[in-house]
C-alpha cells in the first residue's frame, strides 16, 4: 500500500510537471516564436514555477523512495545490473541533465533573452519537454520489469 501511495503522489506531480511543459511547448512557444514576443514565455515561467518546482521536488523524493522500495539503493544507482536499475539510472541521468539545463536557463538564458536570441530558449524548452516525456515512458516500464 505504501508503494501505491508513493506512486499516486509521483504520478500527480508528473502530471503537473509534464503537463506544464507540454502546454509551454505546444501553446506558448509557437506563439512567442511567431510574434517574437518573449514576455509571454517569461510570464508563463514565472506563473508555472510556484507549482512546477514543488512538483519536481516531489518527483525526486517519491522517485527515490520508490527506488528504495524496489531495493535500488544509492549504492546500486548507475550499476545498470537489472531492468529496474537501468530505468532508475537512466531517469537519474535525465534528471541531472534537466537540472543542469534549468540552472543554465536561470543564470544565462532568461537574463539575456532577446527576440534575436529566442532560439536558445526554444531549444531548451523542447529538450526539457522531451526529457520529461522520456522519463514518463521509462517510469511506465517499471511495471514490466524495466529495460
Amino acid at each position: 500500500m505504501y508503494h501505491h501511495f508513493l506512486l499516486i503522489i509521483h504520478l500527480l506531480a508528473a502530471t503537473i510537471w509534464i503537463g506544464g511543459h507540454l502546454i509551454l511547448t505546444t501553446r506558448y512557444l509557437p506563439e512567442a516564436i511567431k510574434t517574437k514576443d518573449l514576455e509571454k514565455l517569461k510570464t508563463f515561467k514565472d506563473k508555472f514555477e510556484p507549482i512546477g518546482m514543488p512538483s519536481l521536488i516531489t518527483l525526486v523524493i517519491t522517485g527515490i523512495l520508490m527506488a528504495y522500495d524496489y531495493d535500488v539503493t544509492i549504492t546500486k544507482w548507475f550499476s545498470f545490473s537489472n531492468g529496474i536499475e537501468k530505468v532508475i539510472s537512466i531517469k537519474l541521468i535525465l534528471f541531472i541533465t534537466s537540472l543542469t539545463l534549468a540552472i543554465s536557463a536561470q543564470l544565462f538564458i532568461f537574463p539575456k533573452l532577446t527576440p534575436k536570441r529566442y532560439h536558445y530558449v526554444t531549444i531548451l524548452i523542447i529538450v526539457v519537454t522531451l526529457i520529461a516525456i522520456s522519463m514518463l515512458v521509462l517510469g511506465s516500464l517499471i511495471r514490466l520489469g524495466g529495460l
